[in-house]
């Protein structure tokens, strides 16, 4: 666990953030990139239960080179600390585990995260009875006609990873602060440099690092940020007691593409914005979904909550579902996978059951190749598939 410290506070925007804080080079012998300590324990001076304040035992509790990536998380996130894990979902259920107990009703978007919505409907739901209710999101009004006497979360996802789909985050943190429900956020898609929920009143914001924090496609984790207290209660009680926390060398690489991540995510912006537009634009393209396009369905909350666009949109072909399928096996410099927020440009099919997201949606990440060829790959495809 990492809190920020006073000397962290000083960096203020998020390049210097990105790029210092954490770094201290005289604790390092001067060197510019700090160490991996790829280690299981460390040792003390005297045989005794305790360690030195600000010392370390044992990985699993603390080790230096994860401290640097939770230090950085935690400055972007405007939160007092924050907590790596190995994996998104290490992040997301410790979150949602520290916020319900038995019986305990959650209400989370229908648009979340799959697996985070299986983790509380099913894994939660059949072994301790949790409840779980879905909503649209985009009306306070339906959250609010959703809480119970025993809501003790409120689980958001703003903008949404399929159908961008936003929510009224200072609306929410409203309703749910005087009746004692927690709030959490999975703010992957917009990242810390392009929104911050704690600054509108949410409690806990939970990342997949695995994409834009990461950035380059080789690391499997996952981080959240909150006020003091609730850090230190997941530190010792969900992280510790399940084991999910981040390996040394995991750290080491999120550093590294945290350093990178307000140059990344501008690239990736400028190529998206004029993809949509060729898009938008296009005769066999019915709809584009994505946050600050002109044609996006939610400007007013785009505009307040979001400072920028990164590369993650989707959209609806023309023609049937199985033309549309035929449309990304069209597609040749468009990868298919199923992640996204690394430096390449990838496709996937994630055409729903036409109430939650569309049955012919199709979803693409525009890296950080040329964009020229990237709307040229589109355009064929496009022609290609549907007549």
């Amino acid at each position: 666990m990492a809190l920020l410290t006073e000397e962290d506070k000083k960096h203020r925007t998020p390049e210097d953030i990105c790029a210092h804080v954490g770094d201290e080079y005289a604790k390092y012998q001067g060197a510019i990139v700090p160490p991996i300590y790829q280690n299981s324990l460390f040792v003390q001076p005297t045989d005794s239960n305790g360690i030195a304040p600000g010392g370390y035992a044992y990985t699993r509790v603390s080790n230096p080179t994860i401290d640097i990536a939770e230090r950085k998380i935690a400055a972007l996130e405007c939160a007092d600390g924050a907590l790596c894990f190995s994996s998104g979902m290490g992040a997301m259920s410790s979150a949602i585990m520290y916020s319900v107990h038995s019986g305990s009703h959650v209400v989370m978007v229908d648009t979340a995260y799959g697996s985070t919505v299986d983790f509380v409907q099913n894994y939660l739901g059949s072994k301790f009875g949790v409840e779980c209710t879905l909503v649209r999101g985009d009306s306070v009004d339906e959250i609010r006609a959703a809480i119970r006497p025993n809501t003790s979360l409120i689980y958001l996802e703003s903008p949404s990873s399929l159908v961008f789909r936003m929510q009224d985050l200072e609306a929410v943190a409203e309703l749910a602060r005087p009746r004692g429900i927690l709030t959490a956020i999975d703010n992957t898609y917009a990242t810390p440099i392009y929104q911050q929920p704690i600054k509108h009143g949410i409690d806990i914001v939970c990342h997949t690092a695995s994409k834009y924090m990461g950035g380059h496609s080789d690391i499997v984790a996952g981080a959240l940020a909150a006020r003091r207290d609730i850090i230190e209660q997941i530190q010792s009680r969900e992280r510790l007691m399940l084991g999910n926390n981040m390996d040394p060398h995991q750290a080491w690489l999120l550093i590294r593409g945290l350093r990178t991540l307000p140059v990344r995510l501008k690239q990736h912006g400028e190529n998206a914005r004029k993809v949509a537009q060729f898009l938008e634009g296009h005769a066999k393209v019915k709809k584009v979904y994505y946050p600050g396009s002109a044609t996006y369905d939610q400007p007013e909350l785009f505009k307040k909550y979001m400072t920028g666009m990164n590369g993650l949109m989707s959209f609806e072909p023309y023609g049937t579902v199985e033309q549309g399928r035929k449309v990304i096996n069209a597609l040749h410099r468009f990868q298919h996978g199923c992640s996204w927020g690394g430096f390449e440009s990838l496709c996937t099919f994630v055409g729903g059951d036409g109430v939650t997201r569309p049955k012919d949606l199709i979803r693409i990440h525009v890296g950080l190749e040329s964009v020229d060829s990237l709307i040229e790959d589109l355009d064929q495809a496009l022609n290609t598939a549907i007549d």
